[in-house]
C-alpha cells in the first residue's frame, strides 16, 4: 500500500469520563486527514509520549520495524521511556490498519484469525492472605474464565509456608495463578519453594523485585512468570532464557509495542499470556498468534473502567473476548477532538 507519511500527533484526555488516578490519556498519530490511536495511559507517560513523539514526523506508518529502531534509539532508557515508545507504536499499527480497512491482526500474520479470545481473570486487589478469597474463587472460576490469578504478596509476619498454606487452600478445586507483585524477600521464596505444592499452581508470577536469576534459583521447581516488567531496555530474551518459564506475561506496550512484542515472540518459545494493561493490542497479538498467546489477563477491577473510554468497548463473554472487526486496533477514546 501507499506510504502513510506521519506529519502530526495529537493527545485527548477523558479524565471527566474517569475515576480517581484511573490512565486517561491518548495518543494520536496523524497522517494527512487520518489519526491511529493508542491509549489510555498515565500523565507520567503522556509526557514521555509528547517529548518521544517528534522523532516520527516524517516516518512511513508503515515501516513498523523502522518506527521501532527510531522509538528505541531516541526513547528514555526507563519504564515511563519504554511504555511511550510502544503507545507510539501501538498508535502507528493503528494508523495503518485503519488506511488498509482491517483490524490490526491482519496485518500482523498471513495465517487464519482467531476472533474468540480466551482470557483468565485477574484479581490482585484480592489477595490470598484475606480469608474471605478461598470462598470467592469457586465463584470467579464459574464464569468460564480458563484460570483465575490472585495477589500473594509478602506480609509482615507471614512466613513463606503459611502463604504455601493459603495457596493449597484456596486451590483446592484447580490450580491458581498468585502474584507476588515483586514483593518476596529472598528467605520468603526459599521457604514457600520448600513448603508449596507446584500442583497448585498455574504458575507464580514476579516473586522478586528484579530479573535477578539468583532470586529464581531457588523456586525453580515451582512454574514462574514473568514479563510484564520487560522494557526496551532489557536483553528480553537473555532475562527469559535464565529463568525456567511456564509463562511470558509479557506487557505489549510496556516491552515497547506490538512490533518489540512481535520480536520477543520470535525469540522464544515459552507460551505468552499478556498482560491485561495492555489489553487491546495483546487481543490482537492474541487473535494473529494463537500458536504462541494462549490467553489474555483481564482485570476484573481496572478493565472495565478502562473500556468505558473507548469508542468501541470489549466486554467478556464466558471467559472469553472478542476481537474488534472494525479497522485498526480498537484503542480509540470514546471522543476525540478532529
Amino acid at each position: 500500500m501507499r506510504h502513510l507519511v506521519i506529519d502530526s500527533f495529537g493527545f485527548a484526555d477523558l479524565a471527566e469520563h474517569a475515576g480517581p488516578g484511573d490512565d486517561t490519556v491518548f495518543v494520536a498519530v496523524r497522517s494527512g486527514r487520518s489519526a491511529g490511536w493508542y491509549g489510555p495511559f498515565s500523565e507520567p507517560v503522556a509526557r514521555a509520549v509528547r517529548d518521544l513523539a517528534p522523532v516520527l514526523v516524517g516516518a512511513d506508518a508503515t515501516d513498523h520495524e523502522g518506527l521501532q529502531d527510531r522509538l528505541a534509539q531516541a526513547a528514555p532508557r526507563s519504564r515511563a521511556g519504554s511504555w511511550a515508545a510502544g503507545a507510539l507504536d501501538c498508535a502507528a499499527w493503528d494508523l495503518h490498519a485503519q488506511a488498509a480497512g482491517c483490524p490490526t491482526a491482519r496485518l500482523l500474520t498471513d495465517e487464519p484469525l482467531r476472533h474468540r479470545i480466551t482470557a483468565y481473570s485477574s484479581w490482585l486487589t484480592r489477595d490470598l492472605t484475606h480469608p474471605a478469597i478461598a470462598d470467592l474463587i469457586p465463584e470467579v472460576s464459574a464464569q468460564g474464565w480458563a484460570f483465575t490469578k490472585w495477589g500473594l504478596r509478602n506480609h509482615p509476619g507471614v512466613s513463606g509456608g503459611a502463604l504455601a498454606d493459603l495457596l493449597h487452600a484456596a486451590a483446592t478445586a484447580e490450580p491458581v495463578a498468585v502474584d507476588a507483585v515483586g514483593t518476596w524477600p529472598p528467605a520468603l521464596a526459599a521457604e514457600f519453594a520448600a513448603a508449596a505444592d507446584p500442583a497448585a499452581l498455574v504458575w507464580l508470577e514476579d516473586p522478586a523485585p528484579t530479573h535477578d536469576l539468583r532470586a529464581y534459583e531457588q523456586l525453580r521447581t515451582l512454574p514462574l512468570a514473568v514479563g510484564e516488567r520487560l522494557t526496551l531496555a532489557d536483553d528480553g530474551p537473555a532475562v527469559l532464557a535464565g529463568i525456567q518459564l511456564a509463562a511470558l506475561t509479557l506487557d505489549v506496550v510496556g516491552c515497547g509495542g506490538l512490533t518489540a512484542a512481535r520480536r520477543i515472540l520470535a525469540r522464544t518459545t515459552t507460551p505468552v499470556f499478556p498482560h491485561g494493561r495492555s489489553l487491546m493490542p495483546g487481543l490482537h497479538l492474541a487473535a494473529a498468534r494463537p500458536d504462541r498467546v494462549l490467553a489474555v489477563e483481564y482485570r476484573q477491577q481496572w478493565e472495565p473502567g478502562r473500556q468505558h473510554l473507548y469508542a468501541h468497548p470489549v466486554e467478556p463473554d464466558r471467559g472469553h473476548l472478542t476481537l474488534p472487526t472494525a479497522p485498526g486496533l480498537g484503542a480509540a477514546p470514546r471522543s476525540a477532538p478532529c
